[in-house]
């Protein structure tokens, strides 16, 4: 009895494995991006406590006159966050807004891992990827 139904329901079975599988494949295919993309950004901060953020217009203007592109520039947590297109245009603006901004201000690269932070929150032990 157990196996006439086995035998009965296995052409089902094969054919729900052959549609699961491409679903998985394009699941994993449109999630790559997401998993390994580095985004290049730079943080500025107030090195001293009263001291207010640099313009975000005027940063753009500065680095886009040195030929720099800029992604965006967003307000992020009491800091100004620039993302870059690339790792060479956020050391190019390293070294301008250093000479620009002087000591006012901490200028550090900054790692966005919301890309992988989900990975973290459902995980045990956190994950590294890249």
């Amino acid at each position: 009895m157990i196996a006439a139904f086995i035998k009965r329901h296995a052409p089902q079975r094969r054919l729900s494995l052959w549609l699961a599988l491409p679903v998985v494949a394009l699941l994993a295919l449109v999630m790559m991006p997401a998993l390994f993309r580095h985004d290049s950004a730079l943080q500025i901060r107030a090195s001293r406590q009263g001291a207010s953020l640099p313009d975000g217009f005027y940063v753009y203007q500065t680095l886009s006159a040195q030929g720099i592109h800029i992604k965006s520039i967003t307000p992020e947590q009491n800091s100004l966050v620039i993302r870059f297109d690339s790792q060479e245009q956020s050391y190019a603006a390293e070294r301008v807004l250093r000479e620009l901004l002087a000591q006012d201000f901490d200028i550090a690269h900054h790692h966005n891992q919301s890309a992988t932070g989900w990975i973290n929150r459902i995980s045990f032990k956190p994950q590294s990827i890249g």
